[in-house]
């Protein structure tokens, strides 16, 4: 397990769907090492703190074997890193395996999973492709969000450890799922919604989502 690339960017106006929104998706690899702080790598910043940022969403990987599939997917040349509004591009990694609350070494850093990745339209204008958020979710590549336990500095070509988890938590693949895919799930949506290391904000919808399944 390795990074490919470290992609970062400053929020911009783009013009989506006749109105002006500020965005960071246009992520650009790094030469060089960058430092990973508590709420960002150096040189980014998130345009929308609502839906990204903050301590649990620090920072966002996705597989580098994605591009590949995606590429074939939807018949276009493979894109350069970055192109899922991703910080980390990250070889041997897959959302089937990685699970909530795994902890890797990275270069200086030390980050935690935290939640998965919902797309928005963004991600759509991004791609030029409408409908592409509901394809991206459905297919389970979602990438995840890390908070950082501790800060440092992290470059292309750094090794990638596992240094703790726990066998029994949510798969990042099997938490997107619940969410959006098993929505009589009452018993999953509990116990998702007291898992200690997943962001806030999931947890609350979970939370949310086993009131609302109770009453029926």
């Amino acid at each position: 397990m390795e990074v490919i690339s470290v992609n970062v960017s400053l929020p911009r106006i783009e013009t989506i769907d006749d109105k002006e929104v500020l965005t960071s998706i246009f992520k650009q690899p790094v030469d060089g090492p960058v430092m990973l702080r508590s709420l960002d790598f150096d040189g980014d910043a998130q345009g929308d703190l609502d839906a990204h940022g903050g301590p649990d969403r620090a920072a966002y990987a996705y597989p580098w074997e994605h591009y590949a599939h995606w590429s074939r997917e939807l018949g276009l040349p493979q894109w350069g890193p970055g192109q899922f509004g991703e910080n980390l591009t990250i070889a041997g990694l897959s959302e089937d395996e990685v699970r909530i609350g795994d902890e890797f070494a990275i270069g200086e850093a030390v980050v935690m999973v935290s939640q998965p990745r919902t797309p928005c339209f963004k991600l759509a204008h991004k791609m030029g492709l409408p409908e592409f958020p509901k394809q991206f979710l459905a297919s389970g590549r979602i990438g995840f969000y890390l908070r950082v336990a501790r800060e440092g500095v992290i470059k292309a070509g750094d090794p990638v450890e596992r240094v703790a988890t726990d066998p029994e938590a949510f798969t990042v693949r099997g938490l997107s799922y619940l969410r959006y895919f098993d929505r009589g799930n009452v018993d999953g949506f509990r116990r998702a919604a007291e898992i200690p290391a997943l962001s806030e904000g999931w947890r609350q919808a979970f939370a949310e989502m086993a009131r609302s399944a109770a009453r029926g």
